[in-house]
């Protein structure tokens, strides 16, 4: 069974609506991720190439990695060294670390939080969500995106770094 519905105005954090991923993916523009990798065969990586490749602002947030460049993009050590206030925090960090980085996107302004795929945690889901945010957890923009508009990147397959040519009989 699968247990009484959320409470009026709550989302269910276990079973999103398609229509709630559209919404918050229509309402984003800026992204600032989280965790952000400058190696090339991490999922940020691919996460980040594939929202710059369909017209998202990413902002890479790394403090190891700050003043470096991911994909031509300066990275910055916090939320609170980005340039402006994104719409979105991508946070590619393990569920106790998303506690604090929540708090600080509801400092920071932004509108959504989004935990990555493996990342959960519940107690930062509701403040954000006291706070007016909305919250996506445990999975990948990238994957929900090309989901939604039916295109097969979500497999890895158009990345970018995997290619095969057209073999001839």
């Amino acid at each position: 069974m699968d247990g009484p519905p959320p409470p009026a105005g709550r989302v269910d954090h276990d079973r999103y609506e398609d229509s709630y991923l559209r919404e918050v993916l229509r309402s984003v523009k800026t992204i600032a991720m989280v965790g952000a990798s400058t190696n090339w065969n991490r999922p940020s990586y691919f996460a980040m190439k594939y929202l710059l490749d369909h017209g998202f602002k990413i902002y890479p947030v790394n403090p190891a990695a700050a003043g470096q460049e991911i994909l031509g993009q300066r990275v910055y050590a916090d939320l609170n060294d980005l340039p402006e206030t994104v719409d979105m925090v991508d946070i590619f960090r393990n569920s106790q670390a998303a506690g604090p980085i929540t708090d600080a996107a509801i400092k920071h302004g932004a509108r959504v939080v989004w935990m990555q795929l493996t990342v959960r945690n519940d107690a930062a889901a509701e403040r954000a969500e006291v706070a007016g945010l909305k919250v996506v957890m445990n999975r990948c923009p990238k994957i929900e995106h090309s989901r939604l508009i039916g295109k097969l990147e979500w497999h890895g397959i158009a990345s970018g770094v995997i290619s095969s040519k057209k073999r001839r009989l």
